[in-house]
């Protein structure tokens, strides 16, 4: 099962399921905004219902919004157009085929995503490249290798039967490790609990 097929036939549950942590959520939001000006272009990847670009488009002035999924895109729009934002564009796109050019946004949005690219460094690199000098790349990523090393076997094999989409079982210290090797440099790290997503603001050179 292709990854589109896989979110697409998620998305509707998807978009019904509330948030896990909700109060660890909110801190993310709440950190997020402390970095955000009205000017900014932004750029979220992996957006899916777009939750998040929603609750931060009244702190810039556009958000490019992409995701692979078209069902989850959907609910996207749908969502967008109840709340009255209109600064949001949501795109069907992958992260690891887009591209922009050098320089184009202030703020980079990755959110639950990097540990489910097969090629994280080559995504971070590219995040990178087309950041504003001194940009920031937002992230919160399920660090799995920190506390479910087995992971690592059980992946491929739920992956091939579809049951799994494609995981990436890294560790904190290799997820920090890609983006310091990008060329970032580490402006706020935070893990709510064990095992918990790891949120890091990261800032291009």
């Amino acid at each position: 099962m292709g990854e589109d097929r896989f979110w697409n036939k998620l998305a509707d549950s998807y978009a019904r399921q509330p948030i896990a942590d909700e109060a660890a959520y909110q801190t993310k939001l709440e950190v997020t905004r402390g970095y955000l000006q009205p000017d900014m272009e932004l750029l979220e990847f992996g957006c899916g219902t777009g939750g998040t670009a929603i609750l931060h488009a009244p702190y810039v002035r556009h958000i490019r919004a992409i995701d692979f999924s078209e069902s989850m895109l959907a609910i996207a729009r749908a969502k967008a157009a109840v709340a009255g934002v209109e600064n949001i564009t949501f795109e069907r796109a992958d992260i690891t085929s887009f591209d922009a050019p050098d320089g184009s946004f202030d703020v980079i949005l990755g959110m639950s995503i990097l540990h489910l690219l097969a090629d994280k460094d080559a995504v971070i690199a590219k995040v990178f490249r087309m950041l504003k000098p001194g940009g920031l790349f937002v992230s919160s990523t399920t660090c799995l290798g920190d506390t479910m090393g087995a992971f690592k076997l059980i992946a491929p094999v739920g992956k091939a039967l579809g049951l799994l989409p494609q995981l990436d079982v890294m560790t904190t210290a290799d997820l920090v490790r890609s983006l310091t090797s990008a060329g970032f440099s580490m402006e706020h790290q935070w893990q709510p609990g064990k095992g918990k997503a790891v949120f890091i603001v990261a800032r291009a050179g």
